[in-house]
């Protein structure tokens, strides 16, 4: 396996490779990302073209990169990155940060991504009470934000929000709690959860400090959002596999 075999399986738009990565590096990497996507794809019951994103999407790795953080998605590019030497785990987190992104264009009404259309993402928008485009699979959509950012009634913040913004306050920063970022890691959960394991997928959002913070759905809120995910998700894969 290969990252060419990759980009060919799942139609990316693009794989960089970093210049200092070493080809036995590369051909580990590249098995690596092969069978997490798999995983990925399977756990999500949808084709190749939703790990993509349509042929949307682009991968690096081993390229750029900042201190302390092992992986990233860039907007303006669409690009998800992995660091060389990042740790096992942050592909879930990222892919959804890019999925969000790329469904905001398709459950979002046109006007509101407007003035910020490389930076929106459909769950801030949705939180926003942004314009909505109308399809059943979009509320699917919209259960999933409801049950990861508020609560059961659908009237305050959820657990898992007041535990991030208590997160952010303590730290003085505003990350934990903004809408992209509690979702990408409520659908970590959600792939954790699933019966296929890879802990180059998703690892960490149980036994870890984050965990014991709260920064990842709890109790019935889990469940609650991994129902939800599991049916927009499987409603979704089963639309794309019978488009041509």
């Amino acid at each position: 396996m290969d990252f060419v075999q990759v980009r060919r399986q799942f139609d990316f738009r693009s794989i960089e490779i970093g210049r200092w990565v070493t080809r036995p590096e590369r051909e580990r990497a590249a098995g690596l990302f092969y069978d997490a996507l798999c995983d990925l794809m399977l756990i999500l019951q949808g084709p190749e073209a939703l790990i993509s994103l349509r042929g949307n999407l682009s991968l690096q790795y081993g390229i750029g990169g900042r201190p302390g953080v092992s992986a990233h998605y860039y907007p303006a590019t669409r690009t998800f990155s992995l660091a060389k030497n990042a740790g096992p785990g942050s592909i879930a987190h990222e892919w959804f940060h890019a999925f969000d992104h790329y469904i905001a264009a398709k459950s979002i009404a046109p006007s509101s991504l407007s003035s910020a259309n490389n930076r929106a993402f459909a769950s801030r928008a949705w939180l926003d009470n942004a314009p909505t485009i109308k399809h059943p699979i979009n509320s699917l959509l919209f259960d999933c934000f409801k049950a990861i950012l508020l609560d059961e009634t659908g009237s305050e913040p959820s657990p898992l929000f007041m535990a991030s913004a208590a997160a952010d306050s303590q730290l003085n920063t505003l990350y934990y709690s903004q809408p992209e970022e509690l979702c990408a890691r409520a659908f970590e959960a959600f792939v954790q959860d699933a019966i296929i394991k890879n802990g180059f997928l998703v690892k960490g959002t149980k036994a870890t400090k984050e965990a014991e913070l709260g920064l990842y759905p709890q109790s019935e809120q889990r469940l609650r959002i991994n129902a939800a995910f599991s049916r927009y998700f499987r409603t979704l894969g089963a639309a794309l596999s019978q488009q041509p």
